[in-house]
């Protein structure tokens, strides 16, 4: 499954005559958001134990909010049985803890004077071809963009033929992962916005439990 496909906005057709007082819920690992949380959550784990302080805060308020990114996106799905306004909260509460993320990251180039890439940046480009799924492509990648750059015979260096501007050392793929951590987390945060948008949605319309049980029992009532 391609991770960077326009979400799925669950399932909006209309109610059927005879509804289930429990719809059928749960099947978060299907989501395209949990799938990139997930991975975004392996890379900052690798991030941090790599360039992070294991005795700072920041390392645990990292590992952390990725964490949460992926056990919210799990219980509100979970929780969508009965309680579509928890659902909803707890998607909301991944969003945060992700966009909480993206924040450490930049931080994290801007406190070290390492450079934010923009989306159209090469390196970006090749990780979205890619299709990532999982942490080990991902360090795939990072091995890939580390030995495609090089340095030519007056010392410039280059990337494809073009000179670029490249750390050396530890902050070279520091500038790397992290660059490409964001790119995830974009993907990520754009697929729980269009998430919390189709939820929404669905509340509006639909109610919470309250409003399925009333529905239920009047039709248990009225014979249908």
């Amino acid at each position: 499954m391609w991770l960077y496909d326009s979400p799925d906005t669950m399932n909006d057709k209309p109610l059927p005559v005879s509804e289930p007082l429990i719809p059928r819920h749960g099947g978060y690992r299907k989501l395209r958001s949990f799938q990139v949380a997930q991975l975004v959550y392996d890379v900052t784990v690798r991030f941090c134990d790599r360039y992070i302080d294991k005795r700072s805060r920041t390392h645990d308020q990292m590992v952390q909010a990725a964490r949460s990114g992926v056990q919210n996106i799990a219980e509100g799905s979970l929780a969508s049985g009965t309680s579509k306004k928890t659902e909803l909260k707890l998607t909301n509460v991944a969003r945060a803890s992700l966009e909480e993320l993206r924040l450490d990251y930049q931080d994290f180039l801007r406190q070290r004077g390492l450079e934010q890439w923009e989306p159209e940046h090469p390196a970006l480009v090749r990780l979205k071809a890619r299709r990532v799924a999982t942490v080990e492509e991902f360090v795939e990648w990072v091995g890939e963009e580390l030995a495609r750059t090089n340095t030519d015979e007056h010392g410039q260096t280059r990337t494809n033929g073009k000179p670029v501007k490249v750390r050396a050392g530890q902050w070279r793929s520091a500038e790397l992962v992290a660059n490409g951590a964001l790119s995830l987390l974009n993907v990520c945060c754009y697929l729980l916005d269009r998430q919390l948008g189709a939820q929404a949605t669905i509340f509006e319309r639909e109610g919470g439990f309250t409003e399925r049980l009333y529905r239920v029992r009047s039709e248990k009532r009225s014979g249908r």
